[in-house]
Formats: C-alpha cells, structure tokens, sequence
C-alpha cells in the first residue's frame, strides 16, 4: 500500500491502494476497506482515486460520501 501523506494533518486514513476499478484504504485503527465501481460507484471511487494521490481530503470524502458503501471489510 502507498502511504497516504494527510497534508492536512488529521486524516484518519494512513494508506491505500489504487487498483483498476477500486481502490482499498487503511485507516488509523488498522481497518481496511475495499471500495469498487460495484458496491460504491465508479464516480465516488474515481474521486477517491484522486483524492488519495493528492494527500488531502479522502477520509472527508469517504465520511460524507461513501460512509457504509463499501464492498467488504478487509480487516
């Protein structure tokens, strides 16, 4: 997984993974989810994608988005 940089200094995301149709985030507490054009859209997981590479706003987005659509839990 790719560390997330959290250029606003409090993210409660620390990494993730950019896949072709998802993408999979780790959070401060160790859970990992994975998000796809399936279970969350294809246009919150593209933004996501774009969030995640800039560093800022993911866990935002993810908290007023996104929330419980999720495919599955990883851990």
């Amino acid at each position: 997984m790719t560390r997330y940089r959290n250029l606003g200094g409090d993210s409660g995301v620390i990494a993730y993974e950019i896949e072709a149709e998802s993408i999979t985030v780790e959070f401060m507490d160790s859970s990992i989810y994975l998000y796809n054009y399936t279970a969350t859209g294809q246009q919150n997981v593209d933004r996501m994608k774009v969030l995640a590479e800039a560093g800022r706003g993911l866990n935002s987005f993810i908290n007023t988005y996104v929330r419980k659509a999720y495919s599955r839990k990883l851990r």
